[in-house]
């Protein structure tokens, strides 16, 4: 695999590009607004003096904290309606370009809150980061699945998680003290997001907006072939083009579906409902909640404080690490594999989490294997369904169901985040480690959908996987015919004539 993306190092190089201002932004603005909290709070009750000369009560402060953290969620659901519509009318490439006006835009705001003594300043940031997120999720995860090769498709949809493992581990890096996560610097670290967006805002006009799109959406076949040339190499590229072709004409006449109408049409009500159970399966899976409560058992296990940053930025760097491995073997373990053993062993960690986060006062042994199931579960979670999840929704929808059906799980997935962040707090209060029994039967029942539902994908084309689902809903349809179908009874003519 890495011997065919050498060969292809302009793929190489786009990927990066695409990366950088794509799906790093999300993994990054998650963990990066840990470190400055303190002063953050600080600077609120500041500012608030400033102005009406007496200081914000606790609760106020908290309150006002909450509201930053959670309207990031809340504008990447806001982005994430705008996308489908931003990425089939002006393109992928084009929709990227112009998301990082507000990416930047937002940096500057974020910059200058401290010098004009405004945390409302900050608010308004971190709103327009989750705009430009919510955008830049779904346009890089089309752009990605609409350049790869069909032997890559698997290895490049999976950088999208690469590049959101990476953005966690950079924003933890860069909010260490020592760098931007300190007193003097807060403001520069909220900022450090526009930087990214200014790297792609240069680089990728070099590169060409999507062959897919440029054939099948636009029916412009010749720049389909040069976008081909230019991000492959040179070579025959009569197949790749044959079966675009083959699925435009399929999808011929039909017109651009919005949410509600995806949902019920039952061509692809299967590959839909499998899309919001991918989604779900990854929330429910606990891991951002595994992240949050990590720190309590590092303080259990005597570590100090000043140095739990750098345990975090370890089992940050496993989740690096293990998404670049996935690349290595997806296409030879298979989606499937990788993800319902992947719940099965997260399910194994969070039982054993829970019991040693039970006992964990009893001996002074156990805090330590706390620990090793935290890193053994973010290590599972990112070779397995960390990021296999967001390949599969690139694969199993044709082009004009591909956009609706990936804002749709991003949105998911954005109000899974806003509800478990505002939730989660008050349910560890009440069940303390036993909390985890929810995420304990998500991945529980994700690894059984996994298992039984979710068809293999690896090595087929798009209309190939098509046809897989079409299995699965008839066949679905055949088992219900068994129970509903009505016997058969004679009626009175029909016996009476039987018996004569």
């Amino acid at each position: 695999m890495l011997k065919k993306l050498l060969h292809r190092r302009k793929l190489f190089l786009f990927i990066f590009v695409v990366g950088i201002g794509g799906s790093f932004q999300f993994g990054f603005n998650v963990s990066s607004i840990n470190a400055p909290t303190e002063y953050i709070k600080n600077f609120i009750n500041e500012t608030w003096i400033e102005r009406y000369e007496t200081p914000l009560q606790e609760y106020a402060i908290k309150l006002l904290w909450s509201v930053i953290v959670s309207v990031y969620p809340v504008g990447g659901l806001v982005g994430a309606q705008f996308a489908a519509v931003l990425t089939v009318k002006y393109g992928r490439k084009k929709s990227l370009l112009a998301n990082n006006i507000v990416a930047i835009v937002a940096a500057l705001i974020m910059g200058f809150s401290r010098m004009a003594r405004s945390f409302e300043m900050i608010l308004v940031g971190r709103f327009l980061y989750g705009i430009n997120i919510g955008i830049g999720l779904v346009a890089h995860g089309l752009y990605l699945g609409e350049i790869a090769p069909k032997e890559l498709r698997g290895a490049v949809c999976l950088t999208r998680a690469v590049f959101v493992a990476f953005g966690k581990w950079m924003g933890l890096v860069v909010g260490l003290r020592q760098i931007l996560g300190n007193e003097s610097t807060w403001h520069l670290l909220l900022a450090f997001s526009g930087l990214p967006a200014l790297i792609q805002l240069v680089f990728l006009p070099w590169f060409p907006e999507s062959p897919r799109y440029l054939l099948m959406d636009k029916g412009n076949r010749a720049l389909c072939v040069d976008a081909l040339r230019r991000l492959w190499g040179s070579g025959d590229f009569t197949e790749e083009v044959g079966d675009m072709m083959a699925e435009r004409a399929q999808m011929q006449g039909e017109s651009k579906k919005s949410l509600l109408q995806l949902f019920r049409d039952q061509t692809v009500r299967c590959q839909f409902l499998t899309a919001v159970a991918i989604s779900a399966g990854m929330q429910l899976s606990g891991i951002n909640i595994i992240y949050f409560y990590a720190s309590d058992v590092y303080q259990q296990l005597g570590i100090p404080k000043d140095k739990i940053p750098y345990v975090g930025i370890g089992a940050s760097g496993i989740e690096v690490l293990t998404s670049v491995i996935c690349g290595f073997i997806i296409e030879r373990a298979g989606r499937k594999a990788l993800l319902w053993r992947g719940y099965c062993f997260m399910a194994l960690w969070i039982a054993l989490l829970i019991i040693t986060l039970a006992l964990q006062d009893y001996f002074f042994w156990i805090p330590y294997c706390s620990l090793a199931f935290i890193f053994a579960y973010i290590f599972t979670f990112g070779i397995g369904p960390g990021s296999v999840s967001g390949v599969l929704p690139l694969e199993i929808f044709t082009q004009s169901n591909r956009p609706v059906a990936l804002v749709s799980a991003n949105s998911l997935q954005w109000l899974s985040l806003f509800v478990l962040g505002l939730v989660f707090p008050f349910v560890v209060d009440a069940l303390g480690p036993f909390s985890f029994f929810l995420f304990f039967g998500g991945c529980i029942l994700a690894a059984l959908f996994m298992f039984y539902i979710l068809p293999e994908t690896k090595g087929k084309t798009l209309l190939q996987i098509n046809e897989e689902f079409n299995k699965l809903r008839d066949a679905r349809r055949g088992m219900c015919s068994i129970f509903t179908k009505r016997p058969v009874v004679p009626n009175q003519t029909e016996i009476l004539s039987t018996r004569l």
